[in-house]
């Protein structure tokens, strides 16, 4: 998966965040990031994961890069770099989120895009939903509409079976700001961890999200003015790959558990594989209805 020559940002949309002020009480190795996948990867709330995790430390204050604006990724400037380093990636696969749904959202939802925040940090760093670790995988912040990632979380999708490829990566990113979309929704607040289960309201909303990022990707590659390169069906093999990975019941079995569908809280493998196609293979929001409000244009 490439940018296209010549594609460049005229501005930086990412901040970089770090200087966390506190700490989540977690240990670290596979079975703890495999159990704040359970709960945060790709959408969850980290503000939470004190009380999932036993610790008794509460969110420190937002971020005020996130808040107010901050250093950006200076060195991000041209297709180039988004193909050369993970960092730039993040921000130019926000771009082109961003254009695909400047254009969609209002075409098929009659809703008007406002363009969230992107964090990029390293370690750790403060959001308006608390502390986020680079463990805690990248998330989305409904409190400050912004998404925040780690870059070396890619790396640690390997861990569980997932494909550290650019697609892959961009899948994620796409898959963050489907929770803005639901944001801007005002379904978002639906999602409810503390009531887990394959028909919760948390895994559907976790499912639209894929899709939603499915329909990016279906977009984001047509028209005179697509930022990417033509999608190739082994690149979308590695998507598939990766939604697969971090299915509940993949990480269930790779934390040494048993398969628990009372406890999902984003979907099985197979539903979060078949949630993206459903959305590439359209581009469609009507086809992530995953919470039947049939409120989007055929």
């Amino acid at each position: 998966m490439t940018f296209k020559p010549g594609v460049h940002k005229d501005r930086n949309i990412a901040r970089r965040g770090g200087g966390g002020g506190g700490r989540i009480a977690v240990g670290g190795g596979i079975g703890t990031v495999v159990l704040i996948g359970l709960y945060l990867l790709l959408g969850g709330d980290p503000a939470g994961l004190g009380t999932l995790l036993g610790g008794s430390e509460a969110p420190a204050p937002q971020d005020t890069q996130a808040q107010q604006g901050g250093a950006g990724l200076e060195h991000c400037q041209t297709a180039e770099d988004a193909n050369s380093r993970a960092d730039c990636r993040v921000e130019f696969t926000a771009m082109s989120v961003f254009h695909t749904w400047e254009k969609q959202l209002p075409e098929q939802a009659n809703i008007t895009f406002e363009e969230p925040g992107l964090v990029v940090f390293d370690q750790t760093t403060n959001s308006g939903c608390g502390v986020a670790q680079g463990n805690t995988g990248p998330f989305y912040c409904p409190a400050d509409r912004s998404a925040y990632f780690d870059v070396s979380f890619f790396q640690q999708l390997e861990q569980l079976g997932g494909e550290n490829a650019p697609l892959a990566q961009m899948y994620i990113v796409a898959h963050e700001y489907g929770h803005h979309i639901q944001n801007l929704e005002g379904t978002l607040g639906l999602s409810d961890y503390n009531n887990p289960g394959e028909d919760s309201n948390a895994v559907k909303i976790e499912l639209q999200a894929d899709c939603y990022a499915g329909i990016w990707a279906h977009w984001a590659d047509k028209g005179e003015d697509a930022m990417l390169e033509t999608i190739t069906p082994e690149q979308v093999e590695s998507a598939i790959a990766t939604a697969q990975a971090v299915g509940d019941d993949n990480i269930q079995r790779r934390s040494g558990g048993e398969v628990q569908p009372d406890q999902w809280t984003h979907g099985s493998s197979q539903q979060r594989a078949e949630s993206f196609l459903a959305g590439y293979r359209t581009g469609k929001m009507n086809a992530c209805d995953t919470l039947g409000r049939h409120v989007y244009a055929e």
